[in-house]
């Protein structure tokens, strides 16, 4: 007979990643500042640092998403068991090393070779989060016991299924080798195009199944 795996509190696995997600998208504004020496000339110091303003706003978005996904994902749950538990700590993982990538290309703004290094490198890690939270997401719906009985496992799936982030973030990455500020904006509107109200991940956190609506035509 096949041993059933121990369920676990989902209630400690939210918690803790809240945590995570407070610390991650806090620690970005750390990476923000201009000279101090900038005097007369502040307005002109803060306008030069777009770039940087541009990095802080993609993460920003890209982490207060991937937040909202996970969220959603969770409100479907009932409960958690230790394989969940670990992949979670995977999705907390790159969460957690957002800020790194983000300071780099806040870094290296002047440098063109190393700025792309910096976006492509940036790009890879938000689509390995992508990655992550899309395994997250399956395990989950594979397994329905750990599914809420109101809630259908494909529904928990179809938040994810048709989600674009790995075109967009494969685009984002080839385009930011070569314009590498083109590519740190393709990442901010993918961001942007996946948090979008109304798509499925919403319908989700209102703990309106998406089924209801019918099959969407890209979900977020």
């Amino acid at each position: 007979m096949e041993r059933v795996p121990e369920e676990l509190p989902l209630g400690r696995l939210e918690a803790f990643s809240d945590g995570v997600f407070a610390i991650a998208i806090t620690l970005l504004v750390l990476e923000l500042g201009v000279a101090q020496d900038a005097g007369d000339h502040l307005l002109e110091s803060i306008l030069d640092e777009w770039p940087s303003l541009l990095a802080y706003l993609t993460s920003f978005m890209t982490i207060g998403v991937i937040w909202l996904q996970h969220s959603a994902i969770t409100g479907a749950l009932s409960a958690a068991d230790a394989t969940l538990y670990r992949i979670n700590l995977l999705v907390l993982l790159l969460v957690g090393f957002i800020p790194f990538p983000t300071k780099l290309v806040s870094e290296f703004v002047d440098d063109y070779d190393a700025e792309r290094v910096a976006v492509v490198f940036y790009g890879l890690t938000l689509l390995a989060l992508a990655l992550a939270l899309t395994v997250f997401v399956r395990y989950a719906a594979e397994n329905p016991r750990l599914v809420k009985d109101e809630v259908a496992a494909e529904d928990v799936e179809s938040a994810l299924v048709h989600q674009p982030d790995f075109l967009f973030y494969g685009i984002g990455i080839g385009v930011g080798f070569f314009f590498p500020r083109i590519g740190v904006i393709l990442f901010l509107l993918t961001a942007l195009y996946v948090g979008i109200p109304g798509r499925t991940i919403h319908r989700l956190l209102r703990g309106q199944p998406p089924s209801s609506d019918g099959p969407p035509s890209v979900s977020g």
